[in-house]
């Protein structure tokens, strides 16, 4: 997950209608968000599926009557067939930690949270520095250097208890850290800053409690939905790039994002 650094944004627009307001500080994935969403709210209007009179905002927040009509334009717009049922077979043999159940870790991490106007470069280096620092020590018995560094370091108020999260499963975290933490075998430092949405964490496992595989007709509308997901993200990247080619897109890059941030 890319950390972006809040940036003083000047006005950018979509075919004319400003985004945001000059004074605003927006993250570039911030400012992606209400380009795709200014597009979807244009392209509903030109359906006919939203009332002209919709007034855009440069606060990011769509009416209640442009949301409904994206949803209509969407469900039109994206053609999101059924996966077969060797492409779930496929997908389920290729992923069986995922559908799995049971499985839990034990953890404690030290968390660098990003904020607004933070220094995301000093921030990372803070992190990288302390990972390493905490990896060095690992598994001394001289001395805890993880809970020291958890109860001066971190933002989160687990710091207070040496960074402990204690015995978690999939469903307890953020799904981009529950990526990172389940269906791996390492125990101890993890070798990487994991990235989530709060920011940046040194991660240590410390116990693992391995779940119990499920056969794929136990799981099938589990793969099936999941398969439909990746087709729909697929799906919705293709028409935004598509709708973007058409607009006239100033002071924001469409190109950057990996998936279109559409909620």
């Amino acid at each position: 997950m890319e950390i972006n650094t809040p940036v003083q944004s000047s006005i950018a627009s979509i075919n004319g209608v400003a985004l945001n307001a000059a004074a605003d500080v927006l993250s570039a994935d911030d400012l992606r968000q209400r380009a795709y969403s200014e597009l979807l709210r244009q392209a509903a209007k030109n359906s006919g599926l939203l009332a002209d009179s919709d007034v855009p905002s440069t606060d990011g927040v769509l009416s209640e009557e442009a949301s409904s009509a994206i949803e209509a334009l969407l469900e039109q717009a994206l053609v999101i067939p059924e996966p077969s049922e060797e492409a779930c077979r496929r997908h389920h043999a290729a992923n069986v930690a995922t559908y799995s159940t049971g499985e839990r870790v034990n953890v404690r991490h030290i968390l660098f949270a990003v904020t607004q106007g933070v220094d995301v470069v000093a921030l990372r280096n803070r992190a990288e520095t302390t990972l390493l620092d905490v990896r060095c020590h690992d598994g001394s018995n001289v001395e805890d250097t993880f809970t020291k560094a958890a109860s001066t370091l971190s933002n989160c108020p687990s710091g207070a208890e040496g960074g402990s999260l204690g015995w978690l499963t999939a469903a307890d975290c953020a799904p981009e850290f529950a990526k990172e933490l389940f269906g791996h075998a390492e125990v101890g430092v993890l070798p990487r800053l994991v990235h989530s949405r709060f920011g940046l964490h040194v991660v240590e496992v410390l116990e693992r409690v391995p779940g119990v595989e499920q056969p794929f007709d136990a799981v099938r509308g589990a793969v099936a939905m999941a398969l439909r997901q990746k087709t729909y993200v697929t799906a919705l990247r293709q028409y935004l790039s598509l709708l973007a080619g058409e607009a006239d897109v100033v002071g924001v890059d469409l190109e950057a994002a990996d998936t279109p941030l559409v909620q």
